[in-house]
């Protein structure tokens, strides 16, 4: 017996030092290199300019992965109307002819923009491409429709009416005339698919900018959040008007004054509202959304500026995991609870509403 005794000490004393020595080995770890002056590339891609910077060591050579990434993704998504190849052209194309197969990057993008249109009972719609190619806003043939085409395209408008068929992977617009519009959520979908070409080549710290759509990978090269400024949306994009702190946060910004029109002295924002085929009229200049997904920044932006501050706050507060930063068109600023003692105000234009 007491030899038993003395073996079985001895076999406990064996587990805790492989343990110890587990632990120790674990904690030994070797930390990323980080550099303070990190590898940048940035291009003018899908409209807007793009910057990608890696501050891990030796990591250079994954920003070409990133661009490559950005550009496939682009190509298969951007409506053309000049040249018409993208996937979501031919869907456009086919539009109460037949469905059409795509990629699971496409299938995928569309699948999520159809569950916003859910989530949001259609003030956002993958359908609203009749309504945007009307407005042209953003682009040199930008024209204020007459009423009757606004009242000729706005039936096409149905999120209901896409088919999906996930097993042959398939999208079909059952109206002829319909057309998909994934601008609204495309710098989202690539920007997150950004962040996954990094981890996936072991990169630990970055920050991703889709011309608005920020992501924060990792903590800073001194171990802290990321200070992300609020872009002023009255305001050409550099100048904020408050900071917050993140880490493996997106952080998505929307307003009026970001692609907008004049005509005779009234202006013309682009963020349209699918029921009467105008630009959504509320006290909202700007809001910012912070997530972990950059997709859901920009599904919910959409929904918030239907809602206007007061609605939009109700609705955001029961979103989990979703924070928003409202700026009015008086220069009042809103926060959700979860942004309580991280917003700080940096410029004195703006007044923060408690």
């Amino acid at each position: 017996m007491k030899k038993n005794k003395l073996l079985s000490i001895v076999l406990v004393a064996l587990l805790l030092l492989s343990g110890c020595a587990g632990k120790e080995k674990e904690a030994k770890a070797p930390e990323p290199e980080l550099l303070t002056s990190p590898y940048k590339k940035t291009e003018f891609l899908m409209g807007t300019i793009v910057t990608l910077k890696i501050y891990d060591e030796g990591k250079e050579e994954v920003l070409e992965k990133t661009f490559d990434r950005i550009k496939y993704l682009a190509a298969h998504i951007t409506v053309n109307e000049n040249e018409k190849q993208s996937e979501i052209d031919e869907i456009n194309r086919k539009a109460g002819i037949e469905p059409v197969k795509v990629t699971k990057d496409i299938y995928e993008l569309i699948e999520a923009g159809e569950a916003y249109s859910v989530d949001t009972e259609g003030t956002f719609d993958i359908t609203i491409g009749p309504l945007t190619n009307l407005w042209r806003i953003g682009f040199p043939d930008a024209r204020k429709p007459e009423q009757s085409e606004i009242d000729a395209v706005l039936p096409l408008i149905d999120y209901e009416q896409v088919e999906l068929n996930k097993k042959d992977q398939t999208v079909y617009l059952k109206e002829q005339g319909m057309q998909l519009d994934l601008g609204a959520i495309a710098k989202g979908y690539i920007t997150d698919e950004v962040v996954e070409v990094l981890k996936d080549n072991g990169v630990t710290t970055a920050i991703v900018d889709l011309g608005g759509n920020i992501y924060v990978l990792g903590k800073n090269p001194s171990g802290r959040e990321w200070t992300v400024g609020v872009q002023n949306p009255l305001s050409s994009r550099g100048e904020t008007i408050g900071k917050i702190t993140e880490a493996n946060k997106s952080i998505v910004t929307s307003g009026i004054y970001e692609r907008y029109l004049e005509v005779d002295g009234e202006t013309y924002h682009h963020l349209l509202n699918p029921d009467d085929g105008y630009p959504f009229n509320n006290d909202i200049a700007g809001v910012s959304i912070v997530t972990k997904k950059s997709i859901d920044g920009d599904g919910l932006s959409t929904s918030l500026f239907s809602k206007g501050i007061q609605d939009g706050l109700e609705f955001i507060e029961q979103y989990e995991g979703a924070e928003a930063i409202f700026i009015s068109t008086d220069n009042k600023v809103y926060i959700t609870s979860g942004l309580k003692g991280n917003f700080e105000l940096t410029n004195d234009e703006f007044k923060l509403v408690e």
